[in-house]
This record gives C-alpha cells, sequence and structure tokens, in this order.
C-alpha cells in the first residue's frame, strides 16, 4: 500500500482483482474500494500467507478453502462463482528450502486438482495465482542451476504439467508459446529485477473451452513494489 498499489488498482480498473500472499490479519489494514465487493481468506498464523478477490459484480457465491481441514488453515484459497465460469484466487505452499515441505506441497496439489477439476464439471474456471513453480526451462532465469531447488523441481513441474492435461489452458504461454525472458518474480538479492534475473511462477489458466473467449495475457514487469509483478487476463465471459 505504499509502495503505489492503489496507482496500479485504480490504473487496472479490473474487474476482478486477485492478491495472493497477503500477509493480513482481519482489521489490520482499511482499503477504500467503491465500486467492489471484498473477500479475504486470512492464514490462523500471523503474518503469512492469505488471498483475497475485489470484485465490480457481486458473485452468486464465494467459498473459502478447499474444505479439508488440514489444507485450509493458510488461507490459501478463495472461489467466487459467476453466472457463467468460477474465478479462484490461489497461493500454492512453498515448497521451502532444503524441499522441507515438498511432500505435503505435493498432497496439496492432489487435491486441488481434484477440488477445480469439481469446479469445472459446473462451469469453467479462471484461476489466478502464485503457484510457486516454473514449469519449463524458459518460465526461468537459470534452469540447470536451479532444478533441484523449490520451485524447479521435477516432483513440482510434473503437478502443473498434469493440471494442464486435466483440460486447462496456460494463457500467457498460449499468446506467448516461445517467448524467453518473460518473468513474475525476482529475489531481491543481487539486482536480480535489474538484470532481469526471474521466474515466471505466476499464471492465469483457464479451463479449455473457454480458450476462444481469451483476448491477451500480459505480464506487467515495469510495475515495481513487490518481489514479484502483476499479471493480467483479458477474456470474454
Amino acid at each position: 500500500m505504499k509502495k503505489g498499489f492503489m496507482d496500479f488498482f485504480i490504473e487496472a480498473n479490473a474487474d476482478v482483482f486477485c492478491l495472493q500472499e497477503i500477509k493480513l490479519q482481519e482489521g489490520q489494514i482499511e482499503m477504500g474500494l467503491p465500486g467492489y465487493y471484498t473477500y479475504w481468506n486470512y492464514a490462523c498464523k500471523k503474518g503469512y500467507s492469505g488471498t483475497a478477490i475485489f470484485t465490480k459484480k457481486q458473485p452468486l457465491s464465494i467459498q473459502y478453502g478447499l474444505g479439508i481441514e488440514e489444507h485450509d488453515t493458510e488461507g490459501r484459497i478463495i472461489t467466487v462463482e459467476f453466472d457463467t465460469h468460477y474465478v479462484v484466487t490461489i497461493y500454492t505452499p512453498n515448497s521451502q528450502h532444503g524441499l522441507k515441505r515438498l511432500a505435503y506441497r505435493l498432497s496439496w496439489e492432489d487435491a486441488f486438482l481434484s477440488f477445480v477439476k469439481d469446479l469445472d464439471k459446473h462451469k469453467p474456471v479462471v484461476l489466478c495465482g502464485d503457484l510457486n513453480v516454473a514449469h519449463e526451462e524458459i518460465d526461468l532465469k537459470n534452469p540447470k542451476a536451479n532444478k533441484k531447488n523449490s520451485g524447479f523441481t521435477p516432483e513440482e513441474r510434473e503437478k502443473l504439467t498434469q493440471f494442464l492435461a486435466n483440460g486447462f489452458v496456460d494463457t500467457f504461454r498460449y499468446f506467448h508459446p516461445e517467448e524467453e525472458g518473460h518473468y513474475s518474480w525476482w529475489s531481491y538479492r543481487s539486482n536480480c529485477r535489474e538484470k532481469n534475473v526471474g521466474w515466471r511462477i505466476d499464471y492465469f489458466l483457464t479451463s479449455e473451452r473457454l480458450t476462444p473467449n481469451l483476448q491477451c495475457a500480459k505480464i506487467h514487469k515495469d510495475v515495481w513494489g513487490s518481489d514479484h509483478c502483476p499479471i493480467e487476463l483479458q477474456i470474454e465471459c
């Protein structure tokens, strides 16, 4: 909020605005967002995780989490339902340094895929989130050096491959299948942002049947204020 968030929010004028890793508890921040319905999912642990959705149109329904107790204490998912589709904001667990949380992350991925497949049976899905994985070598600057590191392990990459194989589209790669140098996250270390030594770990994924409705997908690499930058999907739903 102190680094230009509201300036970008107003300029973007998005119909739906998704946030991940908000690191807030209820009442910690006041945001004047006239014209938007706001929904927050806070982690039980203070200063950790969490998600939010702001939408101009009032949803038909809102669901927080997966409905699975072991996966719903960290505020990682909000699902809003509209007439023709669902929108899901998601913050995938990080497998952490030394891959200490890899096993949990993989079980979470299986539960999340099952959840989204169930949604997709009823209405198509637009999913926005920090998935904490660079899918292919083109999606990070130094793939060879990171093959055993969190966010680029074979196991994590395979989970995203499986997700897409179940009827979903990586919208940025739909429009830019072979373009290199497009990243959404940069380490604060060693001037990585200035050097564009980054990772593409933030995605809009949609149900395949929405492909004819896709208009464009963007990464706003010139918007600073976080170690991530905003991403955008324009779609006719």
